[in-house]
């Protein structure tokens, strides 16, 4: 059977994760990617449709190459029309931006390219259904992109497409210092370009469950869950929550890669304290019900320690200040760190360790705004948050 794979955006998890994984499966006949960045799509067709990425393993860096990538610039007038054919067409699509709020943004919107082309699947019986994995870092993408869509085409496309949240616990980077890609012998994207990316080897992405009438999907490393929420909430107040509070901890120590925090017994003796007695206290018992290995004791001491090697392996190389930035949306009241000392407050448990990476990513975000006053910043980022643990975040967090 031919399949079409189309992916928007032509980043790390695009293209490190996504198209390697349709690539490798054998399973489709085409493999189109939507990419603005006019640089790269010319870099990419001049390499004939081939790059290349960087997977960090345990012991080294392998280069995994991709052939036969029709790369296509949706504000350039034809490469448009073709993207749109290329959506009727596609059995699989992903979306992986740099945030769900690019979804409908501009000239080249997603959400309007989408909807133009499985409009043409509600004209023509004979395009085959398909699957959206949408994989930007929320836990809500889906609905959000599905949404999105729908506001060009109120009907929505319920008979021909499902849009599926998934849950990406795959660390990345695109590489763009120069320095490094040399010193670190890293290949870049295609011969002579100033970029590279870097992907950890980690490939175990969790999806929603198909439901659309008898879908084979080609992508078929991937893993369905009946209901995916319980396991995004561990991956933004787990993983999420616990790589923020050892990179802040990083942070104030001068350091400027990850695998450096992981020389210091201290810091990773922090991080594990937080992630086992605090985020993990509050994962497992509000997802007890659940009948998955994770949610135990046993399970989840087994996936903390996992994710905290992988998150200083040493060949990601993954810098400090990737981890950090945007303190702002870090200290949402619902996002990981908050979300995360919620999660612990709601089961008894004080979260004075999540409290602690809070703080310095508050601190950080005054000297990023040129501002002195904490207590009134937090206030700012929490808005009319009434909850009934605000005060006693912020004096733990102030503290």
């Amino acid at each position: 059977m031919d399949r079409i794979f189309v992916g928007f955006g032509f980043g790390a998890i695009q293209g490190g994760l996504f198209l390697p994984e349709a690539f490798g499966s054998g399973n489709f006949s085409r493999l189109v990617v939507s990419e603005i960045d006019g640089e790269i799509v010319a870099a990419v067709r001049n390499a004939g449709g081939s790059y290349s990425c960087n997977v960090a393993g345990d012991t080294a860096i392998e280069p995994v190459h991709v052939e036969g990538v029709e790369i296509l610039n949706p504000l350039v007038e034809e490469d448009r029309a073709a993207l749109v054919q290329a959506i009727a067409g596609a059995s699989e699509l992903a979306t992986a931006l740099p945030s769900f709020r690019l979804y409908d943004a501009g000239e080249a919107s997603v959400a309007k390219l989408l909807a133009q082309g499985l409009t043409e699947k509600l004209k023509d019986g004979s395009l085959p259904d398909c699957v959206v994995y949408a994989a930007e870092n929320d836990t809500r993408a889906a609905t959000r992109l599905k949404e999105a869509c729908q506001s060009y085409e109120p009907a929505g496309f319920e008979a021909r497409a499902q849009f599926l949240e998934t849950v990406i616990g795959k660390m990345s980077s695109v590489v763009t210092d120069p320095s490094r890609i040399t010193n670190e012998n890293l290949i870049p994207i295609v011969p002579g370009f100033n970029r590279a990316l870097l992907v950890e080897a980690f490939n175990r992405i969790l999806i929603d469950q198909v439901t659309l009438p008898d879908f084979e999907r080609g992508l078929r490393a991937f893993i369905e869950k009946p209901d995916l929420a319980p396991f995004a909430a561990a991956k933004i107040f787990g993983h999420n929550a616990i790589h923020a509070l050892l990179g802040y901890l990083a942070h104030e120590q001068g350091l400027h890669y990850m695998h450096e925090a992981g020389k210091s017994e201290d810091m990773m003796g922090f991080a594990k304290e937080a992630f086992l007695t605090e985020s993990g206290v509050g994962l497992r018992r509000k997802y007890a019900q659940i009948n998955d290995e994770l949610f135990t004791e046993e399970g989840f001491k087994v996936y903390a320690e996992d994710l905290l090697a992988r998150m200083v392996n040493p060949f990601l190389r993954d810098p400090v200040e990737r981890v950090t930035r945007d303190p702002a949306r870090k200290l949402g009241w619902n996002d990981r760190l908050i979300g995360s000392m919620l999660l612990a407050a709601e089961e008894g448990v004080d979260p004075t360790h999540l409290a602690r990476g809070a703080s310095i990513a508050l601190d950080f975000l005054c000297q990023e705004q040129g501002r002195n006053d904490p207590s009134t910043l937090l206030n700012e980022l929490w808005g009319g948050e009434q909850g009934a643990h605000r005060q006693e975040f912020q004096q733990l967090i102030l503290k």
